[in-house]
């Protein structure tokens, strides 16, 4: 398991490497929901997305023969990022396996970090499968994007931040994939404010983690398909549902209409570029889905990796 120890040392461990984002108020966004709102800007973190935390804490943990050997991933994009980065950082070299259909502006950042690319059909092939054969193949130190304890305690790097910053909270709100994310940060926020409210938020089209903790055991679904790629899983991971179904409370899904409204209010309101997983946090709670509101809600407003011509087509 995770503990706050491990995120701390995790925030250690990253300091210098990482951005420490800015927290974003809005009072019009404040009037509208009818709480104070704190946002955490993790799509102004390098690489664009949280990923970054997550990805150098386990590359930097490493023996140094290993590095030398190089790291694996597998990846829709924003993961992909932070490993290819992480890993030039730390002068190790990058494998990663993304879905032929990732957003070209994805796959031309990982391109530019240096990293070899492998692509896999998302809707047909395992890209879980094909990252273990090519790491064992060729020496790698697969370093995947959730199931893995140092991943999760550099992603709970983020609400440690956010509750440094602002002080206590009355719920955090986390979009979910995988569920790395939201692992880490409820095990920090629980930690240190054990009455807070973890909330989780997927696309209406992939809540696998919404049903797995319905039933109490990790539940697949089809491959969903939404605008938001990045937190658009089939199935939680064995470690990150073992994390959220003991420390999340609930799970929101929000539409893919309602992402495209938290990408204009994200524009024209909060002048921030977000992709559609990123504001999915924020989209739940503009289209009022969070019930009762609370009077003090943090967000992790989770990545920002678009390109400016598919952001133009979202918002059309």
């Amino acid at each position: 398991m995770v503990t706050l120890t491990d995120i701390r040392d995790a925030a250690k461990r990253i300091e210098g490497a990482a951005h420490r984002t800015p927290v974003i108020r809005s009072r019009t966004l404040d009037a509208l929901v009818g709480a104070q709102v704190f946002i955490k800007a993790e799509n102004l973190q390098r690489v664009g997305a949280f990923k970054f935390r997550g990805a150098y804490n386990a590359i930097a943990k490493l023996p140094a023969d290993q590095l030398a050997r190089g790291v694996a991933a597998y990846s829709s994009g924003n993961h992909a990022q932070a490993v290819a980065l992480a890993a030039r950082e730390l002068g190790s070299t990058a494998v990663l396996v993304m879905p032929a259909d990732a957003p070209p502006a994805k796959l031309a950042a990982v391109a530019g970090y240096g990293a070899e690319i492998v692509t896999y059909d998302r809707y047909r092939d395992d890209r879980e499968a094909i990252g273990r054969e090519l790491a064992a193949a060729r020496g790698l130190a697969l370093i995947p994007p959730y199931e893995h304890p140092d991943v999760i305690a550099g992603q709970g790097t983020a609400a440690l931040e956010l509750l440094d910053e602002v002080g206590g909270l009355d719920a955090l709100i986390v979009p979910v994939g995988g569920g790395g994310l939201i692992a880490g940060s409820a095990t920090a926020a629980k930690a240190l404010q054990p009455e807070i409210r973890v909330v989780g938020v997927e696309p209406s089209a992939g809540d696998d983690t919404k049903r797995s903790l319905a039933a109490g055991e990790r539940v697949r679904i089809p491959v969903p398909r939404s605008i938001a790629d990045a937190t658009s899983a089939d199935i939680p991971g064995e470690l990150t549902f073992s994390i959220n179904r003991h420390l999340v409370d609930e799970i929101l899904l929000v539409t893919d209409d309602e992402i495209r409204d938290g990408l204009r209010f994200t524009v024209d309101r909060l002048k921030l570029v977000a992709e559609p997983s990123g504001v999915s946090g924020l989209a739940a709670l503009l289209a009022g889905h969070l019930r009762p509101v609370p009077s003090r809600v943090g967000v992790i407003l989770s990545g920002g990796n678009v390109g400016a011509a598919r952001l133009a087509a979202l918002l059309a």
